[in-house]
């Protein structure tokens, strides 16, 4: 069924909407405490983005039925910013993050988001995921991670030691461990509970009266409150931004949070039949509401596809679904902060490690490796990269690597040898760069010395400085004399001609060929 205006003020649509909301709300809420409290911010902060998602970017226009709020896939980027820079610079890079989306939408930018390379963008999440495990696996035990990625991974033995090495640690890692049996066999079980109630919030739940009851030596989250918890954001931190490293932030923020929601809208289109994604008014979207996380200091935003997913799937049919799910939010931050303090932290270690096994794409990689090895490449790149250095910089070589890919493809070029009537011609075909010149010169110095050739490039779609002047230099160095297209060739034992694409050739295909 499409959505339409009529349809929002019909009493069954409401309905829909009205429990689809719930079911969110539900799916949200651990998600949100866990997201801030992995990006090492207090736990509100994380309900307070999942509010704005709902109640301004739910109501904007862009796409009717994704759901905004924090996101898994920048849990790594922010608490490397807020380790680095402190709680308070959070404000004003999501401030700028959410300007500069704005701006992007406003010239049209959205689009182009699309045109990133899927596999760095997959590539660009099985590295946070992987980040993200490694980084929880510390909180599941109760121990503090490292500051990055290779050593969280290096501490890896160190941490297992540590898991078996007192009551506190056992407890808080049974907790963990049975989060996650929770969320991967709720899913399992027959009947309507597990479509009715979240796996998160059921792992989190049963985490907390098994510590209530138990009365387990396990850390909980620190309640601060709603209105402590915020941190405006003032003209003053504005010169923070003459940091070229928090500058490097703000780009890798945009261009995340940027692409996951665009890449989310894609994939909810495709889950239901009414409108379709107007990229661009989306962009603004969840650029208004990181501006106003940022002005209250909160966590930034992007659309999630798992909320959006259980939005779809409960039955949603209008925006209002997701702005219900902010009041719903609004009120249980407002109403039950203390049930915040409850929530054991393995517990949302375990949901985060979950969630992030879910971001590392096992079987699309094997699926390109069989098939797009090339692309496979740049996935495995982009996450290791990631792994190896940091959020922004793993990105940029995971693209880098893309463009490498795609030069290295488009510039096929294909070598014929045609050896007859005493003399060589080589006919090359496709796009003849700098790339390929191994190839070209390898194959060049491998004919016989002893007749002459002609070098014909008439089929060359495409033939670059560096190719051409190489192709000279071999040519003056190998000939005794030049053919002249208009004569006969000069007299001579071996001879090298050079025809220019615009001048045609005029040899047939030879039974030889070389293709890279």
């Amino acid at each position: 069924m499409k959505t339409s205006p009529r349809l929002r003020l019909q009493p069954d649509i409401l309905s829909r909407d009205l429990l689809a909301s719930v079911v969110v709300f539900l799916v949200a809420v651990p998600l949100c405490v866990g997201i801030a409290v992995a990006s090492g911010v207090p736990a509100e902060l994380g309900l307070v983005t999942g509010i704005v998602g709902g109640l301004l970017v739910g109501a904007l226009p862009g796409s009717a039925l994704q759901v905004s709020g924090p996101a898994a896939g920048l849990t790594v980027l922010v608490f490397e910013a807020v380790t680095s820079h402190g709680v308070g610079a959070l404000g004003i890079l999501v401030l700028a993050t959410g300007l500069l989306q704005i701006a992007l939408g406003v010239v049209g930018f959205g689009r182009w988001f699309r045109a990133i390379s899927t596999a760095v963008v997959h590539g660009m999440l099985a590295g946070i995921g992987l980040v993200l495990i490694g980084s929880q696996l510390y909180a599941l035990v109760g121990a503090e991670a490292h500051g990055n990625g290779l050593d969280n991974l290096a501490g890896l033995p160190e941490l297992l030691t540590r898991s078996v090495s007192g009551a506190p640690a056992l407890s808080s890692c049974a907790i963990g461990v049975g989060a996650i049996a929770v969320l991967i066999l709720w899913k399992r079980l027959p009947g309507r509970l597990p479509r009715l109630l979240p796996g998160p919030l059921v792992a989190v739940g049963l985490a907390t009266l098994a510590v209530a009851v138990l009365d387990l030596p396990v850390a909980t989250i620190e309640v601060r409150g709603l209105i402590d918890s915020l941190n405006l954001t003032g003209l003053d931190d504005i010169g923070l931004l003459a940091d070229p490293a928090l500058l490097g932030v703000v780009l890798a923020f945009t261009l995340i949070a940027s692409a996951e929601s665009l890449f989310s809208a894609a994939a909810v289109d495709r889950m239901h039949d009414g409108p379709r994604t107007h990229y661009n008014k989306e962009l603004i979207a969840q650029g208004a509401g990181n501006t106003l996380c940022g002005l209250v200091g909160a966590l930034p935003m992007t659309a999630v596809i798992v909320r959006s997913a259980a939005n779809v799937q409960a039955g949603a049919r209008t925006k209002m679904s997701r702005i219900l799910h902010g009041v719903w939010l609004l009120l249980f931050a407002a109403l039950f902060p203390a049930v915040l303090g409850l929530i054991p932290v393995a517990a949302l270690a375990g949901v985060l490690i979950h969630a992030g096994a879910k971001l590392v794409p096992v079987r699309m990689f094997g699926t390109l490796w069989r098939e797009h090895r090339g692309e496979a490449v740049v996935l495995a790149t982009t996450g290791l990269a990631i792994i190896a250095t940091d959020m922004f910089m793993g990105v940029l070589v995971g693209i880098g690597a893309a463009v490498i890919k795609t030069a290295w493809e488009t510039s096929a070029v294909r070598l014929d040898i045609d050896e007859r009537d005493g003399r060589t011609t080589v006919a090359l075909s496709g796009s003849a760069t700098f790339l390929r010149l191994p190839l070209i010169l390898d194959t060049l110095e491998a004919l016989p010395k002893d007749r002459p050739v002609k070098i014909d490039l008439s089929r060359l779609r495409h033939l670059d400085h560096a190719c051409r002047t190489a192709l000279d230099a071999w040519t003056a160095q190998n000939s005794v004399g030049v053919r002249d297209p208009g004569g006969m060739p000069d007299p001579a034992p071996r001879k090298t001609a050079l025809v220019a694409a615009a001048r045609g050739g005029d040899t047939g295909d030879g039974p030889r060929g070389t293709t890279s």
